[in-house]
């Protein structure tokens, strides 16, 4: 069995522990089946680069990102690709999006990237698709299929509503918009999907990676796709099914069906959690142990980088956050549903932060 990756001999490897300790992203150990099908992969997530003017962009958020791809250039043994979670900007301009290609370059090691809707709604896409990524596709890797989902299209009446390119980002771009609209994945991705599927057998374990969350969370901050079911659906025949997905900048974890579900962390900021803020119901996951933020208005607290191990088909995920305790969130067999090994049982949970 090859050695993990642990924060600690991380840090021994490295000897750069300030810097390597803030690095939020994601080391993904996948095993399924024979030995030599295991395989790792690097999630760097929602890193939100903001442009000034000129030459100068948001310090925090440049800094984020750059302790992720520094650290992931140290891992040992290097993981296959990287995954970058959508959202490498903030308001989708040229500028933040090859800021942050240039940033990303420093990586020797391929990368697969999901569009977010901050780098999508100033043109809808267009610079995105033409210099970056398509916005669905899929790709096999020793024995797992990929598919990569574009989860943050809307529908047409919103769109339509504004006078420019740069209110509709703006108007995307607020967390508590009132005249906001719920994501989809869309009538013609979910034809995409079907015929991308069609020819994959059930056996096979199926990796969605997506920006906004396959299942509706909370409506008014936007942690929701309107179709989600109907993708669900298109998912049941699989045995095994992980879907990983960003934008909520939190740990949360579900369980609907053949489906699991991990979220991204984010390089730049934390959210906070839903059921903080008490005014408005939610649908947040029940068997999700918040986080327990001691400073929420510390650049980094609530920010980290862990790393997954997926075995036949189940996670085990290893939460290293920045000046906060470590989770490890797996799939328990006989509860049929991924739990936080320390903090599930109640009676041992560390209140979570109330924002509001």
């Amino acid at each position: 069995m090859k050695k993990k990756l642990t924060r600690r001999s991380f840090l021994k490897k490295t000897a750069v522990a300030g810097l390597a300790a803030a690095a939020p992203l994601k080391l993904v150990e996948v095993v399924y089946g024979k030995e030599n099908e295991k395989f790792t992969f690097a999630v760097i997530s929602d890193a939100h680069l903001t442009h000034i003017k000129g030459t100068k962009f948001v310090r925090n958020f440049d800094e984020g990102l750059e302790r992720a791809i520094m650290e992931v250039s140290f891992m040992d043994p290097q993981p296959d690709f990287v995954v970058f979670g959508g959202d490498l900007a903030q308001l989708g301009k040229k500028e933040e999006l090859d800021h942050g290609l240039e940033m990303l370059s420093k990586l020797s090691l391929p990368i697969k990237f999901v569009v977010g809707e901050h780098d999508f709604y100033l043109d809808m896409g267009e610079y995105w698709q033409k210099n970056i990524a398509p916005l669905n596709y899929s790709f096999d890797h020793k024995g797992v299929h990929f598919v990569v989902l574009n989860s943050i299209l809307t529908y047409q009446s919103w769109i339509d509503q504004f006078k420019d390119p740069m209110e509709r980002m703006l108007g995307m771009a607020r967390l508590d918009n009132p005249k906001g609209s719920p994501f989809i994945v869309g009538e013609e991705g979910r034809r995409w999907l079907k015929k991308d599927l069609s020819k994959v057998s059930p056996d096979i374990p199926i990796i969605v990676l997506t920006h906004s969350p396959l299942y509706k969370i909370f409506k008014p901050w936007n942690f929701w796709t309107d179709d989600a079911e109907e993708v669900q659906a298109i998912l049941s025949r699989f045995k095994k099914v992980t879907v990983m997905h960003g934008h909520v900048h939190q740990i949360i974890y579900n369980q609907i069906g053949n489906i699991s579900f991990y979220a991204f962390m984010s390089t730049a900021w934390p959210w906070p959690y839903p059921p903080t803020y008490t005014q408005k119901p939610n649908n947040f996951p029940k068997i999700t142990v918040m986080m327990n933020r001691a400073d929420p208005f510390h650049e980094r607290d609530g920010t980290g980088w862990s790393w997954v191990e997926v075995i036949n088909g189940r996670v085990t995920h290893h939460y290293e956050l920045w000046e906060n305790t470590p989770r490890t969130v797996y799939y328990d067999e006989k509860l049929g549903h991924p739990v936080d090994k320390e903090y599930q049982d109640p009676a041992k949970r560390i209140p979570p932060q109330f924002h509001y």
